[in-house]
């Protein structure tokens, strides 16, 4: 099983305590030990108000953020769990991607999904359409930035984007193109875009929903003519890792009192129960990930809420859990 984890950036709380201006250094910190400690790759958050309420804590921008660490780090890779679509033009955003490629000698996953947090869309003045326009948008946005990696100039004409004579140079350093990530698990038209033109693919719930849904993206990749087997499964969990079970529960104490802080005691009740199924001892978190391994996901992208703060559960995880599996 290959494995990342994801750098505090503030979206989920996890920043709040620590000084602004400290906050660098605490990132930074966090991405060295995810290259350190052996994780293939480290990943941010594409959103602009914190979860699971918006608040005035700090939320830093996904981009202009894996740019810094790209400089600060050699071989990590770099993706965004996911890239909201609909936040910049494809064609931008394939000239933003490119040059971070460039900048990181060819280390960039290109994460991208239709987009759902509606509170910041309308309070950045975004249009939040329905579903059905949000991942046609997607679809339309992976064949531009595609065709801006691949192609000289693109012109194109679609139902959302116009480009007359798009340039897009320097072109990625990664061949054929950067990799991308179709996140989200809607049947009929994420998984079909992700049929086309994805080589990983994001989503989960539990092991019956990941199974029902590579099911659903195997007939879609049937039907487009793509090969299903070279699309790489992933999911991400929320995890809390501890060598005891009573160290465990010391953690889930302190995220939960930790987000109660920030927003309210439902809230943070809510908050804990989506750490709980992924909570445990190095042993228990092996057994608890096999299932999933035997499906079909072959690459794990871990959250830890105290990573900020403590690092040893992220350290543990690597050492022991992603090896075992």
């Amino acid at each position: 099983m290959r494995i990342g984890a994801f750098v505090p950036q503030g979206w989920r709380l996890d920043l709040a305590g620590i000084e602004p201006t400290d906050h660098w250094a605490t990132m930074t910190r966090v991405a060295h030990a995810i290259e350190a400690s052996g994780y293939e790759s480290l990943w941010v958050y594409d959103h602009f108000h914190t979860v699971p309420k918006p608040t005035q804590e700090v939320t830093y921008e996904a981009w202009s953020l894996m740019s810094a660490l790209a400089v600060v780090t050699d071989t990590v890779r770099l993706g965004q769990m996911c890239t909201a679509n609909s936040y910049r033009p494809p064609a931008y955003l394939a000239k933003v991607a490119a040059t971070l490629d460039v900048i990181s000698g060819g280390r960039v996953e290109m994460g991208i999904g239709a987009g759902w947090y509606e509170h910041e869309y309308l309070g950045y003045g975004y249009e939040f359409p329905k579903p059905s326009v949000r991942i046609g948008q997607l679809g339309e946005a992976v064949e531009i930035m595609q065709r801006m990696w691949t192609e000289d100039e693109v012109h194109h004409e679609g139902r959302y984007w116009t480009l007359d004579g798009a340039i897009c140079q320097p072109k990625p350093v990664q061949d054929p193109h950067i990799p991308f990530w179709v996140a989200g698990g809607g049947e009929q038209l994420t998984l079909r875009v992700a049929a086309r033109f994805a080589q990983y693919t994001n989503f989960g719930g539990n092991v019956e929903t990941f199974t029902h849904k590579s099911e659903v993206l195997a007939g879609h990749c049937e039907r487009e003519g793509t090969d299903y087997d070279a699309i790489t499964r992933s999911a991400n969990f929320n995890v809390i890792c501890a060598e005891t079970e009573a160290e465990v529960v010391e953690k889930l104490d302190w995220a939960e009192a930790h987000t109660a802080a920030l927003t309210d005691a439902e809230t943070a009740a809510r908050y804990r129960k989506q750490f709980e199924s992924m909570a445990g001892t190095p042993e228990q978190l092996v057994e608890r990930l096999r299932p999933w391994t035997e499906a079909g996901m072959a690459y794990a992208i871990a959250y830890f809420p105290d990573a900020a703060y403590d690092l040893t559960g992220l350290e543990l995880f690597a050492k022991e859990v992603g090896p075992a599996l």
